[in-house]
Parts: C-alpha cells; structure tokens; sequence
C-alpha cells in the first residue's frame, strides 16, 4: 500500500524491531501506572527513552513502546543539548503507534509486542501488511511470496498473540486495490479468500480484535467497498478501518465511515488520524500529494473515548515520522524522517 496512487504512505516493518529489547527497556524504564513521562515545555532536561510511558489506561488503553522510533529521537536529540526539537519529537514518542509486523519471524515478534504491552496492562496495536502481491509494485511492493507463505505467516502472527489482547488492522490497500483495479484480476479470488481467512483465524485468539482496511474519504465513495468488505469477510470482522495513512479530517473520515457501516451491518469503526490535523494536501501533482505532503500535522491523539457509538477508536495506525517513500526529498518508504516529524509536530495545535 503505501506509497500507492490511492493515496497511502510507505511504512514497511523492517523485520523484528528490537522487540526483546523493548520488553527490557519497558521493565526498567515504563510506567503502567498511567504516567506519560515528563511534559511538552521541559526543555527536554533529562530526557530519554525512558521518561517515555504510557498513557491514561480509561481513554487510551493501548500500548506506548517505549523504544520506538521517536523515542530515540527524543533521546538523541536530549543527548546533543536539543530541547525544543526533543519536546516536538516527544508530542510523537508518548502516543501508542502501530507496530507493522515484518515477514521474517512473526511470532517472535508479535509475541515480543504483546508481552511488553501486557506487562505494562495495555493492549497491543498491530498493523498486518504482507499480502501477496502488495502494493502492485509501488513503493511498497513486497508482502509473502504466495498464499501458502501468508497463511503460514498469518499462523505465526497468531500464535504471537496468544490469549493476550491485541488489536489488528487488517493489511491496508488489500481490498482498495482490487476495487480500483491496481492488482491483477487474476489474484482476485485467492486474495478475498486469504483475507476472509485471515479474519477466521485471528478469531479464534480469545482477546483479539480485527478491523479490515476500508478506504478513505478521499477515495470514491462507500458505494464502491461494501460488496467487497462483505466478500473478504466482514461479517465475522469486529469492524473497519478508515484514514490508514492518509489525510482526510476526522469529520470527513467520520461521515465516510457511518455510510460504509450502514451497508456492511452497522459495524464500528477506527479512524486514523495520525497526520490528519490539517485535512488533506491539494498541492502538487495530484497523482503523488499523498505522499510525503508538506503543511501537515498530527491529529487526534489516539483514544477510545470518541463520544461515537460507532467510532471504537481514534489510533496513529501510520507511524507520523516515517517516510511514504522516495518522493519530495524523503527516503524510502517505512525509513525515519525526522525532519518530516519535526513538521508535523510543529504544525500540530
């Protein structure tokens, strides 16, 4: 997905990311009692990775790692002396984020998240995106070299699980790609079934919850997803995805998300609202202003307290920081971009 003309952004897990080491930094370091570390306006004395913590357990029960990306950033930036870009990089570092699982070792990995995030009593946030034919060559071309591979790859990830509670978003762009005729017909039909599998089985862990990609407000209209939410399995899904990685504004996200759950059983949804502060970027060459656009800012900060019966949650699906690929200046899709988290943190309110 991610950098593909639908309008996505590149962020591919580069294989297990230290996730022992995260569950040590966590026992050493992270707070579960609710603590978020230290606050924006510190001037980043004392900073480092460990004064990043978790978030208030009642609205925002997911789980903050406390060695991603953006927390090192803090720290290096802390290391040099840097105390006004430690504290804009910390607005990023103290929110749960999504943790795209790599093709190498899922369980390993998964397990890794999921333990760290139980021992700090929140839930894990897991991003699955290896689908067969992904991306159709863009940016993010890649994913599990056949349908076998995936659901070998898809049994690990479950087993990573566990019974520990975790919630997934369901491999971005897989359904919109079909729909917009991206991805040859012909892995149409093992797509939709591996899909609908891939539901079935992250269902049979007993404190799981699975949302499918469904597109963007910017992106055609409902009317064109539901047949095919319905084909991949939504009915056994505990809901959608809207906004993964994109721009749109959590109203518009919003409305797009009640029309498509009118027609797929009133199901809840998710909104990501990672980069979504300012709304979408019109600039440009149409075909490439999603991807790395200049002006943006981080949205909502993630919670389950939308005030929405419909709207589970507000997450940072998309990792704000990361690149969406080798466009306006930035490196390869999923790479660290601090000069881009930088942006979106100081153009957020």
């Amino acid at each position: 997905m991610y950098g593909s003309y639908n309008g996505r952004s590149g962020m591919v897990r580069a294989g297990a990311v230290a996730a022992a080491g995260a569950v040590l930094l966590l026992a050493g370091c992270s707070s579960s009692s609710g603590s978020s570390g230290s606050s924006p306006g510190s001037g980043g004395a004392g900073k480092d990775a460990g004064a990043i913590g978790q978030r208030p357990r009642g609205s925002d029960p997911y789980w903050v790692n406390p060695d991603g990306n953006a927390a090192r950033q803090v720290a290096a930036y802390t290391k040099d002396g840097d105390g006004e870009n430690a504290d804009l990089i910390e607005k990023i570092a103290r929110q749960p984020v999504g943790e795209w699982i790599g093709p190498d070792d899922p369980e390993a990995e998964v397990k890794g998240f999921t333990e760290a995030a139980e021992k700090a009593g929140r839930e894990a946030l897991l991003v699955l995106y290896n689908i067969p034919h992904r991306d159709c060559g863009q940016f993010s071309k890649g994913g599990a070299a056949d349908g076998n591979a995936y659901r070998a790859w898809l049994d690990g990830v479950a087993k990573g699980i566990g019974d520990r509670r975790a919630t997934v978003i369901l491999e971005p762009d897989a359904l919109l790609h079909m729909v917009d005729g991206c991805t040859p017909r012909e892995f149409h039909e093992e797509r939709y079934d591996l899909l609908k599998g891939a539901v079935e089985r992250l269902g049979q862990q007993p404190d799981t919850r699975v949302y499918m990609d469904a597109g963007n407000a910017g992106w055609r209209t409902p009317d064109a997803l539901f047949q095919p939410l319905r084909r991949a399995g939504i009915a056994a899904a505990d809901g959608f995805a809207v906004n993964v990685s994109n721009f749109q504004t959590t109203e518009a996200s919003t409305d797009f998300g009640k029309q498509l759950s009118a027609k797929v059983g009133d199901k809840p949804f998710v909104i990501d609202t990672s980069r979504n502060g300012n709304g979408p970027y019109s600039g440009g060459a149409p075909e490439e202003n999603w991807c790395n656009p200049p002006g943006r800012a981080l949205g909502e900060t993630p919670t389950t307290d939308t005030g929405d019966e419909l709207v589970d949650a507000y997450l940072w699906v998309k990792r704000p920081g990361e690149s969406d690929g080798d466009c306006k200046g930035g490196p390869k899709a999923g790479d660290w971009w601090p000069e881009y988290a930088l942006g979106l943190a100081r153009a957020s309110k």
